[in-house]
């Protein structure tokens, strides 16, 4: 009986007694527990903001800023309307300058033309010194662009017993090519009877026209010819 009893005083000595707490307070302690928890998040998070940027701008300062700001988009402003404005008047002086450079050029080639009709109707003027029969008057050969010549001539007839003329022109030209002398005839004798640069006249004709060089070719001279008939009636050596 003994053993049984200090038995029971033993196990009863190990149990723990268990309070039931109710829910109200339970839920009261975790709300506690939660807001300080969330008052030490933000007071942590100012201060790390606070560290981390700096100081907050007072309103006075944020005036200022805001007022420089305004002065300098005001002031970029400005100087991009200048830059406009210069940019302008560039275009402008660029335009005037291209009319006038079209203007000389065509003067130019107005005045040129002047000089040669000039030649061309004193040329017609009754002369003693005239010679009889064809000859080749105011012959030119000039560059026309990469590879090319323009040529012009004025082919008359001279003397008191005027008849019509039928014939042909030929241009004789000396090229260099590669480093070796080359002859070419303009128009092509291959190329046919429509090809040929005819000739039909009573007291002149004027024959211009453009030659097709070939590539890399120099030109070292240049000679014309009119033939009546395969007869060699004029010839006359042309400078470039």
């Amino acid at each position: 009986m003994i053993k049984k009893f200090w038995k029971r005083r033993l196990v009863a000595s190990k149990m723990t007694i268990n309070q039931h707490v109710p829910w109200p307070i339970k839920f009261a302690f975790i709300a506690a527990v939660i807001g300080v928890g969330g008052a030490i998040a933000m007071w942590t998070y100012e201060m790390g903001r606070n560290f981390a940027f700096g100081p907050k701008f007072s309103p006075e300062q944020i005036s200022q800023l805001q007022e420089k700001i305004t002065d300098l988009t005001a002031e970029r402003e400005k100087l991009l309307a200048a830059a406009a404005t210069i940019e302008s008047q560039q275009n402008i002086e660029k335009s005037v300058q291209k009319q006038l450079t079209d203007q000389i050029n065509t003067l130019t080639a107005e005045n040129n033309k002047i000089k040669d009709d000039l030649a061309f109707f004193e040329s017609l003027m009754p002369s003693a010194s005239r010679p009889q029969g064809i000859t080749l008057q105011n012959t030119k050969i000039e560059a026309a662009g990469p590879s090319q010549l323009r040529y012009r001539a004025l082919v008359m007839q001279g003397g008191k017993a005027i008849r019509e003329f039928s014939g042909e022109m030929h241009i004789s030209l000396t090229l260099v090519q590669g480093g070796k002398p080359v002859m070419m005839e303009f128009p092509d004798p291959k190329a046919g009877d429509a090809a040929k640069l005819k000739l039909s006249f009573k007291h002149y004709q004027r024959v211009e026209g453009v030659i097709a060089l070939p590539e890399g070719a120099v030109v070292k001279s240049v000679q014309m010819t009119v033939l009546e008939k395969g007869e060699l009636r004029a010839k006359q050596a042309v400078s470039l």
